[in-house]
């Protein structure tokens, strides 16, 4: 049988529904699928089949063995599962201070509820913003440095320090935040919707929200990439979204592994990387995000930095703010 998410339930049927189960739904409650199936059983847990397993007493190291194998064996048939199973009806129904009756007329099932609870959180699926750090960050590390604006150098060294700093910020607030871990487990528990209404839904919302952000980010990096005289670098067939998008991609990565191998978070190492003005201290995501911008920037021969314009640079950059997040 599958339920409602349609995630493979043990014991069932393969191809076979769970009886009263809506076509195209999914049960939220259950488990939300994060892997994918068809790997074979792990061999490090035979699993005899038949009475043969039967035969005689087994030992509690057998036992366990062929328990654990079991479980494996069904893990990899219907993938990894999360739940949402830990949101009480009756704790939401206290918190929200509601007539428990009329929650029942609505939804005379928890199932129907989940259903709802997913498409709401992915309706409003936002990483946190982080923009208003970031210009605090941009104005401190420039105020510090108004001098290297004078040279190519020194400039190219700014820029490079900006990269720096910005991506570690980026990282440690997003790896402490409670909302983006929300905002990846949805991404997982897409994975596991099956075909129909709720499927489409979430994925509608999820895809505008990764659009959105993306177009904040692209926008964000021209707008710095013009005031500092960088452009695209010719030839590589990218737009200011392409670096969003490998950016994001990366931060994300980092993000993730970091949740299993949190020595990832605190790994420095000292360098003067990407002609940085001089050795320092540099994170994983500040190597990542360098080598990626690095790679796709480059300074605009064509902007020349007079006196007029370190004046206006040094004007923006006072009253620094980024577009339309």
């Amino acid at each position: 049988m599958t339920d409602r998410f349609g995630t493979a339930r043990a014991g069932a049927e393969p191809g076979t529904a769970r009886a009263g189960a809506e076509p195209g739904t999914a049960r939220a409650g259950a488990e939300l699928r994060t892997a994918g199936a068809g790997v074979v059983a792990d061999d490090r847990f035979p699993v005899p089949a038949g009475l043969a397993r039967r035969g005689r007493r087994l030992s509690d190291t057998e036992t366990k063995q062929r328990m654990l194998g079991a479980a494996v064996a069904m893990v990899n048939r219907s993938g990894l599962t999360v739940s949402l199973d830990h949101i009480s009806f009756e704790d939401v129904i206290r918190e929200a201070d509601v007539s428990r009756s009329a929650v029942y007329r609505h939804w005379p099932h928890k199932d129907l509820f989940l259903s709802d609870l997913v498409k709401e959180l992915a309706a409003h699926a936002a990483p946190p913003g982080i923009v208003d750090d970031e210009v605090e960050l941009v104005r401190q590390i420039v105020t510090g440095h108004l001098d290297w604006l004078e040279s190519p150098e020194l400039r190219h060294g700014l820029v490079i320090e900006l990269f720096r700093q910005a991506a570690l910020l980026d990282f440690r607030v997003l790896y402490e935040s409670p909302g983006w871990r929300t905002y990846i487990a949805l991404h997982a528990t897409f994975l596991s919707l099956a075909d129909g209404e709720l499927h489409d839904q979430v994925q509608a919302a999820l895809a505008q929200s990764e659009r959105d952000r993306m177009a904040r980010v692209a926008r964000a990096w021209e707008h710095m990439a013009n005031l500092f005289g960088y452009r695209l670098r010719p030839g590589h067939g990218v737009t200011f979204e392409t670096v969003a998008t490998l950016l994001g991609a990366t931060l994300r990565g980092l993000i993730v592994m970091a949740f299993a191998l949190p020595d990832l978070a605190e790994h420095r190492g000292r360098a003067k990387p990407f002609g940085a003005a001089g050795p320092d201290e540099w994170s994983l995501p500040a190597l990542g995000l360098a080598s990626i911008a690095s790679a796709l920037l480059e300074p605009d021969p064509a902007v020349e930095w007079d006196g007029e314009r370190l004046a206006r640079v040094r004007q923006a950059l006072g009253s620094l703010t980024l577009p339309d997040e």
